[in-house]
């Protein structure tokens, strides 16, 4: 882990999915840490996102307010975060990915784990590093059902190749 928090202080992306999201939190590179899910079960399913921001290397394919279809695969995926910190990552635009309903409505009934503010990935300040519960991988590829997790790899091959 020193070398990739070292790579990530240096500005290389790094992409955290699922329990890459539990330890990028455990080694400080990200705010806040990844707690049981409320209702203490293993959650499978696809659940739907609510891109947040667009504003980096990961995002750069999808457009801020997009929804797109992700699943999730987890049982320690509910983010929390202290007050100050929460205020911290909303407030400057941290927040990558919000569970939604199908429609785009970010509430309760759209958050499989209980995570605060539906969090499902948030960005380090300068934007190189995202943690995030849903699995993009696992839809990049019509035969797996799905391209909604394409962008976020391409996006970063893109960038990878002009950097």
């Amino acid at each position: 882990m020193r070398e990739v928090v070292a790579r990530a202080k240096s500005g290389v992306p790094v992409l955290g999915i699922c329990n890459g999201f539990q330890i990028l939190t455990e080694a400080g590179l990200l705010p806040g840490a990844l707690m049981r899910n409320t209702n203490l079960k293993y959650i499978c399913k696809d659940v739907y996102l609510k891109v947040e921001s667009n504003d980096s290397p990961f995002m750069r394919n999808y457009s801020q307010g997009q929804v797109v279809r992700i699943p999730i695969a987890h049982h320690d995926g509910n983010y929390f975060a202290d007050a100050e910190t929460l205020k911290r990552v909303e407030g400057e635009g941290q927040v990558a990915f919000r569970y939604c309903s199908p429609g785009g409505d970010v509430n309760g009934a759209a958050n499989p784990n209980g995570s605060q503010g539906n969090i499902a990935g948030i960005f380090n300040e300068g934007r190189t590093v995202l943690g995030m519960m849903p699995h993009p991988e696992r839809l990049a590829d019509p035969l797996l059902g799905g391209t909604d997790g394409r962008p976020m790899f391409e996006g970063l091959m893109q960038y990878s190749a002009i950097n």
